[in-house]
């Protein structure tokens, strides 16, 4: 059994796959600012730690911790992430950086801390919670798809690095999951597009947004990610990519194959 930090485990993605890898067995450790969110966590027999990814003391302490209490640490899961809807053109660059804090520098960091560890001992698993968003990009949402872009080069670039002492980095690409990531997506579109030359297209996507939200919106339950996280950890070869959830190969394969200007039509035709 492996022992595990799984970040942003307070909620959607991270609290299921924290729960899953303990219903599995595994000895596991989620991280989040919410420390009260996961009493479930800690109800499974699981380890609640305290983290805001935007603090480096915050990321040192969690590895250092699961290290000095379990000897080692098998496996990190970063999970935690952000998201910010606006037009290029108007959203503030000061929330464009803290989205890129949380979203490619906390866990490149978490990263740097925990492959000391693994190299010593010459076997490990990065997984890096990406998104469809980290190949396709759609309208009003430069800055998450720009950020999520870049946790995959770095990812890509990782693997090469770490395969020769025996470290596997697997990239997640969930598509549409029933979570409460986007609950501020229209509020957001509004108050950052919303009286700008970018406000009718902000407001059919704020529409879209809130009809997403739903109970009967069709999208996966983050059971399903987590499942397949714990697949890809507990694989002896994983795959470099698993693509998973409500509409995510059908997007990506429209983004591999389409001519750019094609894929640009089809992405906004609803917001025209």
């Amino acid at each position: 059994m492996k022992v595990i930090l799984v970040t942003g485990a307070s909620s959607g993605i991270g609290k299921a796959t924290a729960l899953e890898l303990l219903r599995a067995g595994h000895t596991v450790y989620g991280a989040a600012r919410r420390v009260p969110a996961m009493d479930a966590l800690r109800d499974a027999g699981g380890h609640a730690l305290p983290m805001d990814a935007r603090e480096p003391e915050d990321l040192e302490r969690a590895v250092r911790t699961v290290v000095e209490e379990q000897g080692r640490l098998d496996v990190l899961i970063n999970n935690a992430g952000t998201v910010l809807h606006g037009a290029a053109e108007d959203v503030p660059l000061p929330r464009a950086r803290d989205l890129f804090e949380v979203n490619v520098f906390a866990p490149a960091r978490l990263t740097q801390l925990a492959l000391p560890h693994m190299r010593a001992r010459g076997s490990g698993t990065i997984v890096n919670v990406s998104s469809v968003g980290g190949e396709i990009s759609l309208p009003l949402g430069c800055w998450y798809y720009a950020s999520k872009h870049a946790l995959e080069a770095y990812s890509d670039t990782l693997r090469m690095e770490v395969e020769p002492f025996g470290i596997d980095v697997v990239i997640i690409q969930p598509g549409i999951i029933r979570t409460d990531f986007e609950d501020h997506t229209a509020q957001d579109l509004r108050e950052i597009s919303g009286s700008t030359a970018y406000g009718p297209m902000a407001e059919k996507m704020a529409q879209k947004a809130e009809a997403q939200t739903t109970a009967d919106a069709p999208a996966s339950d983050p059971d399903l990610v987590a499942t397949t996280i714990r697949e890809a950890i507990e694989a002896d070869k994983p795959r470099t990519r698993y693509a998973v959830g409500w509409l995510a190969d059908k997007l990506l394969e429209l983004d591999r194959t389409l001519p750019d200007r094609d894929f640009d039509a089809l992405a906004t035709r609803s917001l025209r």
